[in-house]
């Protein structure tokens, strides 16, 4: 998206319900919420158009996200949470999720609520050895 119609999208009155929903949805393996691990590239809202007393229809909901990694086992799950809390927002008449690879997601795309919440100081410096975890979160952390 431009910056324009980036803003004109956070101008939206649909914007922040749906950003409140996405940050429900939490990966299982990282004590994060899918926005704030920035794993949502792009958040699209589109109006079905105005009633004749001139009140916003439903809009439709456009959501690209990725994950940490490719060969993430829960995908499917994870796609079908955020399609379901986009969905679940009162005024949404659609919502469709994309997944994309490109760009791969990197520590750099974290909120800095989330880099301070996994202690990481400098995203640039973590690199996992290859074929470890991104992270070796405690996964009996309470979310």
């Amino acid at each position: 998206m431009t910056e324009s119609s980036t803003n004109a999208q956070q101008d939206h009155p649909l914007y922040k319900p749906v950003l409140r929903a996405l940050r429900k949805v939490f990966d299982p393996e990282i004590p994060l919420n899918i926005y704030d691990l920035g794993l949502v590239y792009d958040l699209a809202i589109s109006d079905e158009g105005t009633s004749v007393e001139g009140v916003c229809g439903k809009s439709n909901v456009a959501i690209r996200m990725t994950l940490t990694a490719p060969g993430c086992p829960v995908a499917d799950m994870l796609v079908q949470q955020v399609h379901d809390a986009a969905s679940s927002v009162e005024g949404v008449n659609k919502a469709t999720v994309e997944l994309v690879w490109d760009p791969p997601w990197t520590p750099h795309r974290m909120s800095e609520a989330a880099l301070l919440t996994l202690n990481i100081d400098d995203p640039s410096q973590y690199r996992p050895p290859s074929g470890e975890k991104i992270f070796n979160i405690n996964p009996k952390i309470r979310r």
